[in-house]
């Protein structure tokens, strides 16, 4: 592939002892594995919209972004996961590497397909069809008309708390699992590391430990912005909505699947909106809609080790490498091992935007 100019961002996701980060063109992911060494695997990246321009429109981009994130994170901590389970040591004590294991073959496009259908139900049924049904439960239980309508205003700002409720819950329970602590880690490891290059400060350890692990452009960001959106967009049109059935149950199994379609044009606005806090950060406006977002990050980053920094560094490199010198990934994409970042060949003009001190 050509040379191309540096993206105006980069954006990653943290995954199993491990970052993978993805440019216009390119993907990388880089795991440390049990010996110290950094396995990183690069694959190129075609976004959909190559082919469907129109899908770059504001607030249908919104929406191709989260299936596409959703395809590369998968993929991601697919190859993660295996390097996880080849580190493992045996069940009867045998040092990793004494018996070799033989690799998990990658999710097919059918499989990853499947997971993501899979995994947008399940978190549509904990995120959206629950919060509802416990509001209508509710509303039955305090004899309340406007609470069991499912439409109504107060509903809506009830369902919302509910919604809260449910992801706060989740994120707290979730970050109490040490692994998941780790992920965290990871997770505060990309967004230094994104900072350092949109700073176009050194892209090297001690360059992005020096900003912060809080970002604007974050998927916890992003997804709280759906749920708040989610809130307005519902009380402002479905009280417009006559009743579906008159079983309260199967009026309340209709309105889930009114909800299911419009979270696409829901996700669309918070992508937007998500857009705007990464480019008027100072704007008071614009703070105070990622406020709650940056808030949340306290729970879903921590404060990485060097050796985190260093691998979330080796996948932005290794993406950025291809994208800025132009040359084509081999066909299934190519994994190599490094000893340190400091093996990782990288073009000049890297560091001619980004010097090291």
């Amino acid at each position: 592939m050509p040379a191309r100019p540096f993206p105006d961002t980069i954006g990653g996701q943290a995954v199993l002892e491990g970052v993978m980060m993805r440019a216009p063109r390119s993907m990388a992911v880089a795991v440390r594995k049990r010996d110290g060494s950094i396995l990183v695997r690069e694959t190129p990246w075609e976004p959909v919209w190559d082919r469907l321009k129109f899908l770059r429109w504001p607030f249908f981009r919104g929406a191709v972004m989260l299936v596409e994130s959703l395809w590369n994170g998968l993929q991601a901590l697919s190859f993660s996961a295996e390097q996880a389970e080849l580190d493992e040591p045996e069940p009867d004590g045998t040092a990793v590497g004494a018996r070799p294991k033989e690799p998990q073959k990658p999710l097919t496009k059918a499989a990853l397909a499947g997971t993501i259908a899979l995994a947008m139900l399940l978190g549509f049924a904990l995120f959206a069809a629950l919060p509802r049904f416990l509001t209508w439960g509710l509303g039955l239980a305090l004899g309340s008309p406007d609470l069991e309508s499912g439409t109504k205003l107060l509903f809506n700002a009830v369902n919302g708390v509910f919604k809260l409720a449910i992801f706060l819950g989740y994120l707290w329970g979730i970050s109490r699992m040490k692994d998941i602590r780790r992920v965290f880690q990871f997770h505060g490891a990309e967004h230094k590391s994104v900072f350092a290059y949109e700073a176009r400060a050194a892209l090297d350890v001690p360059g992005a430990q020096a900003f912060t692990t809080f970002h604007p452009r974050c998927g916890t960001s992003f997804l709280i912005l759906v749920l708040g959106v989610s809130i307005v967009v519902f009380s402002v049109t479905l009280p417009f909505l006559p009743r579906l059935a008159d079983n309260s149950v199967l009026n309340q199994a209709l309105l889930v699947l009114i909800d299911l379609p419009m979270m696409f044009p829901i996700a669309g606005v918070a992508y937007e909106l998500i857009r705007l806090s990464g480019k008027r950060p100072d704007h008071p406006l614009v703070r105070a809609i990622a406020a709650p977002g940056l808030w949340l990050q306290r729970i879903t980053t921590q404060p990485p080790d060097d050796g985190q920094v260093e691998v979330a560094l080796a996948a932005m490199l290794t993406a950025l490498s291809r994208e800025i010198g132009g040359q084509p990934i081999p066909e299934g994409g190519r994994t190599f091992a490094l000893a340190s970042l400091a093996d990782l060949p990288v073009p000049a003009e890297i560091f001619e935007r980004h010097p090291t001190r």
